[in-house]
């Protein structure tokens, strides 16, 4: 691990960001490819998944993302966590207005609850949808913490960094299983069920390289991009991943792979931040 610390300390943030961007994409690949081997997986399992996801995301919001931004921030008191609060409200913002138009359905929803601008597209475009729209965040808080660590921002670290990559990654992992699962219930076959389920983390190295891109070029902006980052992701997890696990009757399952999640992430971001 020191060995890919030090790499990602001699390269270009930018380069660095997307990098780790297609790290997390690769993971999400490989997850998807466990449709190969199975295509009714266990259900409490899948919900397990699922809150695993919504733990790596909420422990990275903060650890990552928030207490980083807020101890880069000027002033003292309420002025200096102003900049961690408009950022945070404007990151779920975000989310929200691309709720509302991006059409999409969460995984364990019928589809006639579908969500955004009514439209006739096919089951599978929006169960991509959905995942795609909650990647958005994660591959632009990547690449805002690679852009802050190049900006020489202090309390932004490469290690840090290099967690939150491997945190999104491994959530990610469980995640492409999530969304290529359903394709196949479907009938699809399983080479497109993967292709399907990779692509919904696409969207990361974008905007990992976006949100790299943005804070070197604008520095100043870059307490507000970390919480912006951590708003969207909250936004995500209380909106679309809790209850996604709350359709069946293994929410205590969903509930403790949460806090595994949870924990793992904080135990990365400490450790190597």
């Amino acid at each position: 691990m020191e060995q890919v610390i030090q790499y990602f300390q001699t390269i270009d943030p930018i380069l660095a960001a997307l990098y780790a961007t297609l790290f997390t994409w690769a993971l999400t690949a490989a997850g998807a490819g466990l449709v190969y081997l199975f295509k009714n997986p266990n259900r409490a399992l899948m919900d397990g998944m699922l809150g695993f996801t919504g733990g790596v995301m909420v422990a990275a919001s903060f650890w990552s993302l928030l207490a980083p931004g807020i101890e880069m921030s000027e002033g003292e008191g309420f002025v200096k966590v102003i900049p961690a609060a408009v950022g945070f409200l404007l990151g779920a913002l975000f989310i929200f207005g691309l709720d509302k138009i991006l059409p999409h359905l969460h995984i364990n929803f019928k589809i006639d609850e579908a969500e955004g601008v009514k439209t006739p597209w096919h089951r599978t475009t929006l169960l991509v949808l959905a995942i795609t729209l909650h990647n958005i965040p994660e591959g632009l808080a990547v690449g805002v913490l690679f852009g802050g660590v190049a900006s020489g921002f202090e309390g932004a670290t490469i290690g840090g960094a290099v967690a939150l990559a491997l945190g999104i990654g491994l959530q990610n992992f469980p995640e492409g299983f999530a969304v290529a699962v359903p394709m196949r219930r479907q009938g699809l076959s399983r080479w497109k069920s993967w292709v399907y389920g990779q692509s919904s983390a696409l969207v990361e190295p974008i905007a990992g390289v976006l949100g790299a891109w943005a804070v070197l070029t604008f520095e100043p902006i870059l307490p507000y991009a970390l919480a912006f980052a951590a708003g969207a992701m909250i936004f995500v997890v209380v909106e679309e991943v809790i209850p996604e696990t709350q359709q069946d009757k293994y929410t205590d399952i969903a509930t403790m792979g949460f806090i595994a999640g949870f924990i793992i992430m904080m135990m990365l971001d400490v450790g190597l931040g």
